[in-house]
Formats: C-alpha cells, structure tokens, sequence
C-alpha cells in the first residue's frame, strides 16, 4: 500500500496532517459499505481525470451543461453513470440541479453507492488539493484489498432527508451505533449530507480536525484552527474558495 510521506515536501507538514491523510489512504484501499476497493480506487482515478476530460471541459464552455450529450473520458472500469456523477461533481457542481440528480438516481445507481462516491471524492480531493497548494504532486493511490462491501444502512434514517435530495441521519442524534457522529447535538446538513453511509461522515470529521477545525468548534468564533492562520485569516480564505467554487453555502 502507497504510504503518504510529507517529508521531502517544500513546506513543513504537521504530523497529524500526514497521519490523517496515512488513515484515509488505508481506508480508502478497503471496501466500504456499499463500493468494492476497486471501485473506491476506480472514483479516486476518475477524481484526477476529470479535470481534463474533453466532454467536462466543453460543458463547462456551454451556456448550459445540459445541451451537450457525449462520453466522459474515463480511466476505470466503473459504470458510465458512476463516472458521470465524479465528473459532474468535480468540473461543475455550481450547476447540478435536482433533475439530473433524479435522472442518476434512474440509472441503476443505488443512493448509498451515490453517497459514497460523493464521499470519496470529498476527501480524495481534499488530499489532492493540500498536495497542490504545498508545490506537491498527488500521492499514489493505494492498491484496492480484497472483500466485499458490508451495505451497512443504518436506523434513524429520515428519507425525504427533511427536504434534501438524499436521505440522512436525523438532525438529532438518536442512541445507537451512529451517536458517535454528532452526540446528540443538532447538526447541520453540511456534515448530515453523508450520514446515510456513517463511516463517511467520521472520517469526514478526522480530516476535518486537521485542515479546519473540531465539528465541536465551529461555533466558538474565537477558536483557531491548528497551524499559524487565524481564525479571521481561516474564514476568509475559506470564504474566497467557496465563492470561486460556486458554493451556496
């Protein structure tokens, strides 16, 4: 299995970054709850193809993504489908609306495979893009381990996801397997986005700890993330990146 080592890098990298990038490379090399390791190794490739893929690049072009039909150009094995969504996603996720949502979701793609595509591109991509806002290339992927997905689903599901697309967890946590994630709080759709495939949201939070701030401590303006910045410097930045993404948040 690739092992991440920031050692060699320009800058200087906290240990517990190169730990929670270690921790996701390891599980991302695992099967899921609902992806083989194959297919998790498959989304993370299809991540870094996106980006110049001839069909994304003249959707993004277009007055609307919606007028161009054609073939992602794809480096997996994974279903035509699958690899709509992680190019979609990746090159121009500002424009998703709930109709091509609903369109995926009659292409033979389950909802809890959607939610972990979703996650893994999430933080595929996040470790990605640390790398290169450091000058780094993007680390190796894992070789996939052998197995098959548990397709854990787990109880409290709210189904209509309280308006959302996607079905979630409950706003507050109910005792069970799951009340780890948020301990009984009410939290916000950001993090309940994932919860249908739990193990997505906690390993969400670990990387989260260490490029942002505790889930526990957003709210506490006076919190610093780790690292030099402050938290008025963090904030700007991270609103400067939101809006060129297309964030609505």
């Amino acid at each position: 299995m690739s092992i991440i080592d920031y050692s060699d890098a320009s800058f200087p990298v906290r240990d517990n970054i190169t730990e929670a990038h270690n921790r996701y490379w390891k599980r991302l090399a695992s099967p899921g709850n609902w992806l083989t390791a194959a297919e998790r190794i498959g989304v993370a490739k299809e991540i870094r193809q996106a980006r110049s893929c001839e069909l994304c690049s003249k959707r993004n072009a277009a007055l609307s993504p919606y007028q161009l039909e054609g073939q992602h150009d794809s480096v997996s094995d994974l279903s035509d489908v699958m690899v709509e969504v992680i190019h979609r996603v990746i090159t121009d996720s500002a424009r998703l609306t709930k109709a091509w949502f609903d369109g995926i979701m009659q292409q033979d793609l389950k909802i809890e495979q959607y939610i972990e595509i979703i996650g893994t591109l999430v933080h595929v991509f996040s470790i990605d893009e640390f790398c290169r806002g450091i000058g780094e290339p993007v680390r190796e992927l894992p070789d996939p381990l052998p197995g098959e997905p548990s397709h854990y689903r787990p109880a409290n599901i709210v189904e209509d996801g309280d308006g959302s697309w996607v079905p979630m967890l409950s706003a507050v946590m109910q005792p069970g397997p799951e009340s780890d994630i948020w301990e009984g709080k009410i939290e916000g759709n950001v993090i309940r986005a994932l919860s249908l495939v739990p193990d997505e949201v906690r390993s969400l939070k670990d990387l989260l700890i260490v490029h942002y701030l505790d889930d526990e401590e957003f709210m506490d303006l006076e919190k610093s993330p780790q690292g030099t910045l402050s938290r008025i410097q963090t904030e700007v930045v991270a609103a400067r990146v939101s809006a060129f993404n297309g964030c609505f948040y």
